[in-house]
């Protein structure tokens, strides 16, 4: 119940169904069914307060003007022990109190939000400025991951969450010293069984965030380096057993890795790094996302493919 109601808060077009629904239902309501019986006032106040839940974003007018329907449909369809101007006047200022408080709520719980995504970003940035070769690594991974799961027809909720899981899957790098990370020679046994405790690292991290557990971005920073085939890390999952979120990311991930230049090599063509994906399906990769990711690139439109492939 508390999931639904924290999605209905981030996608307000449920609150705006809500409102068009409530309207119509009290009009329905008080002008043929109860006719002109006031024992259903309630329902207009429920529009007035998803009024401004819905259109928060709207400007101030277009809500006053949506705010006076409502008490026009009151005024008329339920009976006053008195009426007149006054009493007309009372109801529109209640029930601009009622609306834009509302507002003023929504635009605070937005701005948190919108907040929070920039902290996270701004994290991730932070983690990827320790290593030059590698800068805006977390950030181009999230969009491949959001790019790919929005091609897969996943919902913006699922997009928005794999998006921010993206900027945070290498937290846990935090932990991994950086002459380890920065090393221009080949790592050592120890050294990448040193690296290799960065998603546990992660997860220790977000671990008590319940939102994350909850929404997948545990998931996505513990398991974005497991394989198809069960020989990854940290626990070896296998097949579907790994998290669809987690699944996309490694190909975003890799696909990042192989087209980034590294302290130790240049960066790669893209035809190389397409190739080496695609010979990775099923073992590595899983394979509908391979194809999911390699379909993107299988278009005229070669804007599509410079978005993809641009670094900042």
């Amino acid at each position: 119940m508390l999931n639904t109601l924290q999605r209905w808060f981030y996608h307000p077009k449920y609150f705006r169904y809500m409102f068009f629904i409530l309207f119509l239902l009290s009009i329905t309501i008080n002008g043929i069914i109860l006719k002109k019986d006031g024992s259903s006032y309630i329902l207009y106040i429920f529009c007035a307060i998803f009024l401004g839940l819905g259109f928060y974003n709207l400007s101030p007018w277009v809500i006053a003007v949506l705010a006076f329907m409502i008490v026009v449909s009151r005024f008329m369809l339920i009976p006053e022990p008195a009426s007149g101007a006054g009493i007309f006047i009372a109801y529109l200022f209640t029930y601009l109190l009622i609306t834009f408080i509302t507002v003023g709520l929504m635009k605070n719980l937005q701005k948190v939000r919108e907040d929070s995504i920039e902290f996270t970003r701004a994290l991730a940035k932070a983690l990827d400025s320790r290593d030059a070769y590698t800068m805006h690594h977390s950030e181009n991974v999230a969009t491949f991951s959001a790019a790919i799961a929005k091609k897969m027809n996943l919902s913006n909720e699922l997009c928005e969450i794999i998006h921010i899981g993206g900027l945070l899957h290498d937290i846990g790098k935090i932990g991994i010293p950086e002459e380890i990370l920065n090393k221009p020679g080949k790592l050592t046994n120890e050294e990448y069984n040193i690296i290799k405790t960065h998603p546990t690292i992660g997860y220790d991290i977000v671990k008590h965030i319940s939102t994350f557990k909850e929404n997948g971005i545990h998931d996505i920073v513990l398991y974005h380096h497991e394989r198809y085939d069960g020989k990854g890390y940290p626990n070896g999952l296998k097949g579907e057993k790994i998290p669809l979120l987690s699944r996309i990311v490694a190909v975003a991930d890799a696909f990042d890795a192989m087209s980034s230049m590294r302290v130790y090599r240049k960066e790669l063509e893209l035809d190389h790094i397409l190739n080496e994906i695609r010979r990775n399906k099923g073992t590595q990769f899983d394979p509908h996302i391979v194809d999911v990711f390699l379909s993107l690139f299988e278009t005229k439109n070669e804007k599509r493919s410079e978005v993809l492939i641009r670094k900042e």
